[in-house]
């Protein structure tokens, strides 16, 4: 759950506008529903967990906007079609989206099981392409030109020991926001991503259930030899505004752009 629940604006930067956001029930996800539908936008909320995305649409309600939960599971195509299609039939249209779901756990490449390696790819790569081949068939067929926000991160581009799946997939993504900001400019479909640094999430908890923000390694390496040149992990409302930014009217002419907001840790060597 964000810190803070956001009003929303009946004059906002996206109103009348329709958004769907995986990942949608904790951590950026929650952040980003939770900007947008402060900005006017209505909008769908999916994940595995109902009680997470129904509590995330319910707060939104509760501000006065306007939210749906879908429970998904992003690596089925058929649930993510059903998703896209209940947002079209709830809202009459879809015009933004954000493609944050994403799973991720220690993996030793050569011991690690196929299918757990996979199920990795299947969500965090595969499942932004389903949602993104039936998003844009939806903008496409509207005719009004649309976004769409790939939440990646600088393991797209940047490599860490015993993440070989997570930065395969990241980096996929990036690869696929390019090529589709290409295919989908004759529609005025605009395709970027947001590359975060180290988040508190519930994908920063280790396997012993320590917050990887708040080890020593981190506070010694990352804060005290400023590897993280601000010194600290973001928070998930840090990286909404971005993402707000990127479905706004305000941007026009940006497209095919990895936006990376981690603080200056991968301009630091």
């Amino acid at each position: 759950m964000t810190g803070t629940i956001l009003k929303k604006s009946h004059n906002g930067r996206l109103a009348g506008k329709i958004a769907l956001v995986t990942g949608g029930g904790r951590g950026i996800g929650r952040a980003i529903a939770e900007h947008f539908a402060a900005e006017g936008a209505a909008v769908t909320i999916t994940a595995r967990s109902v009680h997470e995305i129904e509590d995330a649409a319910a707060a939104i309600r509760a501000a006065g906007g306007h939210a749906l939960a879908v429970q998904t599971d992003i690596a089925d195509v058929a649930q993510v079609e059903r998703a896209v299609q209940a947002t079209v039939d709830a809202f009459q249209g879809l015009d933004i989206l954000v493609n944050n779901a994403a799973i991720s756990y220690y993996s030793d490449f050569v011991k690690e099981d196929w299918a757990r390696w996979l199920r990795v790819l299947e969500v965090n790569l595969l499942g932004a392409v389903h949602a993104a081949r039936a998003a844009a068939r939806v903008m496409i067929a509207q005719g009004r030109g649309g976004r769409i926000i790939n939440v990646s991160s600088v393991h797209g581009f940047l490599a860490e020991n015993g993440a070989s799946h997570y930065d395969v997939a990241k980096g996929g993504m990036d690869q696929l926001t390019r090529t589709l900001a290409v295919e989908l400019a004759p529609h005025n479909v605009l395709v970027n991503g947001i590359a975060p640094g180290f988040v508190r999430t519930r994908l920063s908890i280790l396997p012993d259930g320590t917050d990887e923000t708040e080890t020593p390694l981190f506070k010694e390496y990352y804060v005290g030899l400023r590897k993280i040149p601000l010194a600290r992990a973001a928070a998930p409302e840090e990286i909404a505004p971005v993402a707000l930014f990127l479905a706004s009217p305000e941007c026009t002419y940006v497209t095919g752009q990895i936006l990376v907001v981690d603080g200056g840790l991968s301009i630091t060597f």
